[in-house]
């Protein structure tokens, strides 16, 4: 599932994200929602997201359990 929805990401989820860094890169970053940090309902490259070992991304996809 991709990770623009705000409705689709909550805290605990497993997601890829990429780092601010990396944004012109393909590399992703795994791992899991500690905080959401978009406000908006969507966002065309993704939901904002901090993750719990601390990094900060957008995340461009959700693994659903």
């Amino acid at each position: 599932m991709k990770g623009t929805q705000r409705s689709h990401i909550q805290k605990g989820l497993e997601v890829h994200i990429v780092l601010k860094s990396d944004q012109r890169k393909d590399h992703l970053i795994n791992g899991i929602v500690k905080d959401i940090l978009t406000k908006s309902a969507s966002h065309p490259h993704g939901i904002k997201v901090r993750l719990e070992d601390g990094q900060v991304g957008r995340v461009k996809k959700v693994f659903l359990s």
